[in-house]
């Protein structure tokens, strides 16, 4: 659909321009997670659009707003709708299919900020060391190398998932990972996950050319699903916790050296945060902690 079809703005011909924007961020690194939701939050879109007519225009976009708000949506829901269709309509008006982003002019709905719930690091410890017991497991040894590493660098389970043979420095103990946008970054892991590195490298059965540090059964590349789905399973089975999941050995890993004195630059370096303030979040984490302590030892309290 050329720009100057954009004053019109029909749903029906855009259709076919998702399939290529989720093309265009799978080259970018997003996660399949993410893919998922884009597709689905635009697919729900453009069916809104279809049914509403008119023009592709800022009150189009107020309107399916409207609607979202009319099935009672949580603010966090309205929140990734939004973000996905402002992604959508920018690399619509990059490659010329529109004259502008639209989406930009509507206010971002505001969503209560949750702090994640962490593990102390007694706790993250207890679970990563009662893995070995669980001898029954086929692939223990990639199942502890995975979530030592989780734990120990603080990588995302997209990074992890995405690591090849060549982006471990066993020498040096540097991991080189493609974070969000692609963006490469060095981060140092520690002798413990070292050493459950080696012993997994050395059972591991890759089918031939295959690069991918993290092997399924069929010896191609682990899924970041696959990754959560064992990290879940150790969780349940050996804290009575399934809610624990990958991310929360990443923000296990922030919180914990926050708390033993490391900076929020360099926190918000191990983790590829492009802003400070996500960063930032670990600090109420750490606040919150220290306030339970006091509440508990202190006579005045």
């Amino acid at each position: 659909m050329p720009a100057s079809e954009a004053g019109t703005g029909q749903a029906g011909p855009l259709r076919e321009h998702v399939a290529q924007f989720l093309d265009s961020r799978r080259r970018e690194n997003v996660s399949g997670n993410t893919l998922r939701a884009y597709a689905a939050d635009l697919r729900q879109f453009l069916d809104y659009a279809g049914r509403a007519g008119g023009n592709f225009d800022l009150l189009l976009l107020r309107g399916w707003l409207a609607d979202l708000y009319e099935q009672k949506l949580s603010p966090v829901s309205l929140r990734r709708k939004l973000a996905a269709l402002r992604s959508f309509l920018k690399y619509l008006v990059r490659e010329g299919v529109i004259p502008a982003n639209t989406a930009r002019l509507l206010a971002t709905p505001k969503a209560p900020r949750k702090l994640p719930r962490v593990m102390t690091a007694e706790q993250a410890n207890s679970l990563l060391d009662a893995i070995p017991t669980r001898q029954e497991r086929p692939q223990l040894a990639r199942d502890i190398a995975l979530l030592e590493l989780l734990y120990g660098s603080g990588v995302r389970v997209s990074e992890l998932v995405g690591l090849n043979l060549e982006d471990i420095d066993f020498a040096e103990h540097w991991l080189r990972v493609s974070g969000k946008g692609r963006k490469q970054r060095q981060v140092p892991f520690p002798s413990k996950a070292a050493a459950a590195l080696e012993r997994y490298l050395q059972q591991r059965k890759p089918l031939p050319g295959e690069k991918a540090v993290f092997l399924n059964h069929r010896g191609s590349r682990l899924s970041d699903r696959s990754v959560r789905s064992i990290a879940k399973h150790y969780a349940t089975l050996l804290a009575g916790d399934s809610s624990i999941h990958p991310h929360s050995f990443r923000h296990a890993y922030a919180t914990h050296l926050l708390s033993d004195g490391a900076d929020l630059r360099s926190i918000q370096e191990l983790l590829g945060h492009a802003r400070l303030s996500t960063t930032q979040q670990y600090t109420k984490v750490s606040l919150e902690d220290l306030m339970r302590v006091y509440d508990k030892s202190h006579p005045k309290a």
